[in-house]
C-alpha cells in the first residue's frame, strides 16, 4: 500500500525525490499545501475506489496516517 500512496504523491508533487518519501514522513516535511492535499486524497480515492470523508481526511499529518486509514476500512493494497 505504502507503494502506491508514495507513487500517488510522486505524481502529483513533481518536484519531490521519491528517495525522501517514507512512511512516517510528515506533510509538513514535504511542504503539501491545503490544494496538494485535496489533489492526493482525490488520486488515493480513485486509486482504492473509496472516498474518504472530509473530517477524516483533514485529521492526516503523515502518509502513515492515510495508511492506518486504508487499513482501518480494511483496504488491500
Amino acid at each position: 500500500m505504502f507503494k502506491k500512496i508514495k507513487a500517488i504523491i510522486v505524481e502529483q508533487l513533481s518536484v519531490i525525490d521519491p528517495a525522501e518519501i517514507k512512511q512516517d514522513t510528515s506533510f509538513d516535511s514535504m511542504d503539501i499545501d491545503s490544494i496538494d492535499a485535496v489533489e492526493i486524497i482525490m488520486a488515493i480515492e480513485d486509486e482504492f475506489e473509496i472516498e474518504i470523508p472530509d473530517e477524516e481526511a483533514e485529521q492526516f499529518t503523515s502518509i502513515a496516517d492515510i495508511i492506518n486509514y486504508l487499513n482501518s476500512i480494511e483496504i488491500e493494497g
